[in-house]
């Protein structure tokens, strides 16, 4: 088996006073105000440098960002097929490889990104990628970001899109309130757990944009194939002020629907906010808090947001890693044994519960009374709930 080719030196960035000044992609691109997929885009390139090729499959990124004789990329930018992200990627790696052994082009290290979207990494493209992770004589790095919906088409429901949500596809009605009855779907857990050889595998969000353009590096340093799963609030999907776009990413940590981490050589290790509240230092807020600040969700009553606190309860308390690995003691995936041995040193697992529950289904939640009583703010029940926070009063 060959091994990995030379890596470009890229130090960490600890601070956005570290980060680099120069932009590998600028302004022109046409995304709807107060999009979080195009900053994504805007740090990734300048975590990498100039000695990189980006690849981006269709999506809403590659069609707001390549209008006819126009782009915002500065550096050599690709387009790719909806579901080839893995593929082209692999290609265009063994392309370089094969070009510098011949003497066509210098031997030099040069950075191989292709990204993607829902449709193109997490659906359609999922096999490309999977397949590209095995791959570990090749140096790049699968960028998904995720902003749950399928936006180049004008939001239909994707393997992202959450429980509940209202999406082109999934409108509310009369006679069904929720008709996107399907929990999301894992993809860097999944990843991770299915592709052991890959060194490195995160997931972040452009709302913490230092631990995002730190680990784009540390994916390109690690060589081999790489994996980074990105969330990115979507004012047209998700209907809010363009102006929250931030504050929902944030928000998306803070109420621990989404955990920040990474895994190198299969080592997990949560960062930031997520670190914060596996370690005990931080208290997860109520997931109400999240959901009421988007129009998709307004057609909650309490029993949704109860069954949607439930089932978020459940990744932190039951699974095996909080959030990222999907089988619990007792639970709907029925293991047995003694508790396992979490490999993250620094998880420490005060609120686990290894006798786990039986499975538990919406329907269960319809007895939720849907009084203006709101069971997930009430101060004087947290002793039930030990991760929530206290009100914040709207």
């Amino acid at each position: 088996m060959e091994t990995p080719g030379r890596v470009l030196k890229l130090d960490p960035i600890r601070s956005i006073k570290k980060a680099p000044v120069e932009e590998y992609f600028e302004s022109g691109h046409r995304t709807c105000q107060g999009c979080l997929s195009s900053l994504p885009m805007r740090l990734m390139a300048k975590a990498a440098g100039p000695r990189t090729i980006v690849l981006g499959s269709t999506g809403c990124m590659y069609v707001a960002n390549t209008t006819y004789m126009t782009t915002p990329w500065v550096v050599p930018w690709m387009h790719t097929q909806l579901g080839a992200a893995g593929s082209a990627a692999v290609g265009t790696a063994a392309g370089l490889k094969a070009l510098m052994r011949k003497g066509k082009i210098k031997d030099e290290p040069i950075n191989v990104i292709a990204f993607c979207g829902d449709g193109g990494g997490a659906d359609m493209g999922l096999s490309a990628i999977s397949a590209a992770l095995t791959d570990i004589e090749y140096n790049l790095l699968i960028f998904l970001y995720d902003n749950e919906s399928y936006a180049n088409t004008d939001i239909q429901t994707s393997g992202q899109t959450p429980w509940g949500a209202v999406t082109t596809f999934s409108p509310p009605g009369k006679k069904h309130r929720i008709m996107q009855r399907r929990w999301k779907k894992n993809v860097p857990g999944m990843l991770a757990a299915g592709h052991p050889d890959t060194r490195y595998i995160a997931s972040g969000t452009p709302a913490m944009p230092v631990d995002m353009m730190d680990k784009v590096r540390a994916a390109l340093r690690a060589g081999g194939p790489t994996y980074i799963h990105v969330l990115d609030p979507c004012p047209k999907g998700w209907h809010y002020d363009p102006e929250h776009s931030v504050e929902l990413g944030k928000l998306a940590l803070e109420t621990g629907i989404y955990p920040l981490y990474e895994i190198k050589d299969g080592v997990l290790e949560f960062t930031g906010i997520t670190k914060q509240i596996a370690t005990g230092r931080r208290r997860r807020k109520p997931v109400r808090e999240y959901l009421e600040k988007q129009g998709r969700f307004a057609h909650f009553k309490n029993q949704d947001y109860a069954y949607f606190q439930k089932k978020v309860d459940e990744m932190w308390e039951q699974w095996i890693i909080p959030c990222v690995v999907a089988f619990s003691y007792g639970g709907p995936i029925n293991i047995t044994g003694s508790e396992p041995r979490v490999r993250n040193k620094n998880v420490e697992r005060v609120n686990a519960s290894w006798t786990g529950e039986p499975g538990h289904a919406h329907e269960q939640y319809e007895g939720v009374s849907d009084a203006p009583s709101e069971p997930w703010r009430d101060d004087n029940r947290l002793d039930e709930y030990p991760n929530a926070l206290p009100s914040t009063g709207h």
